[in-house]
């Protein structure tokens, strides 16, 4: 299943100071989303953020970690969506997972709940379910020599959404707060998100790591806040399902990964379960 899939993209993002920034992305094309997972490369240990999708690509990202000679310090996970989280069962179950309380509870009551309802992805999909067991409270943290820090975020694109800043690099990892080039992943949250969304525009950041997608900067930032809105006036003039799709597909043809909208849609304007 591995040699079938497409190739990820990887890259180092960011280099300064003695720490480098990589990234990970699983493929644009086909039914894939363009999952984005990261690395903090310090001088002595690495700190991942999110884990994949995927089994496969899980599994090359732990392979493409191990390959940069440092022992894995910690992953923090950046919310309870299964994109990014069903990796840990794939790839990282030796690893320290940190996450916030909510997240961590909810994988805890109902992460065989959504690895169930993943039947059809067969061995794409995990084994087992991981649980994390450090939560990241918010606050600033120094590991290996870098200053973390550590917010959460609410009622944006998932209800719990843990965002990781390193001010010293400028460097902020927004994960699904940011789409980079694809599709978003809409909810009924897309005020609140919009206001999270020009809080970044305002901020010393100039490197906004993303979930879905390569890694972005203000202007890309400035997309999705405009992305939201043109959104909310389509459900607002009435719009749903595939007249949504249509109308989003073709006023931004530009942006890929079409798949999303099978995963959401049911959400947004269903009573389908959020697993």
């Amino acid at each position: 299943m591995l040699a079938q899939l497409p190739d990820p993209v990887v890259m180092i993002a960011r280099q300064a100071g003695g720490v480098r920034i990589h990234t990970f992305v699983a493929a644009f094309t086909g039914n894939n989303i363009a999952n984005a997972t990261h690395i903090v490369e310090s001088e002595n240990s690495l700190v991942l953020v999110d884990a994949q999708f995927l089994a496969p690509y899980a599994r090359r990202f732990r392979a493409y970690a191990d390959s940069l000679g440092k022992p894995i310090e910690r992953l923090y996970l950046s919310h309870r969506h299964p994109d990014h989280w069903f990796g840990l069962g794939a790839a990282f179950g030796d690893v320290p997972v940190h996450a916030l309380f909510e997240t961590a509870t909810f994988l805890k009551e109902h992460g065989e709940d959504s690895r169930s309802d993943h039947w059809k992805l067969g061995d794409l999909a995990p084994d087992r379910v991981v649980v994390p067991q450090g939560i990241a409270e918010p606050g600033e943290y120094r590991i290996d020599g870098v200053r973390y820090e550590l917010s959460k975020v609410t009622e944006t694109e998932v209800d719990y959404h843990l965002l990781i800043k390193l001010p010293d690099l400028r460097v902020c990892f927004a994960q699904d707060l940011v789409y980079s080039g694809t599709h978003l992943y809409l909810t009924r949250d897309m005020a609140h998100w919009t206001r999270v969304l020009e809080g970044l525009l305002t901020s010393e950041y100039d490197l906004f790591m993303p979930g879905h997608g390569l890694p972005a900067d203000k202007i890309e930032v400035a997309r999705n806040v405009e992305y939201l809105a043109a959104a909310r006036q389509a459900v607002a003039d009435g719009l749903t399902g595939a007249a949504f799709q249509d109308f989003l597909v073709r006023r931004y043809p530009e942006r890929r990964c079409t798949g999303i909208f099978d995963i959401y849609l049911p959400r947004l304007f269903g009573d389908t379960r959020d697993y």
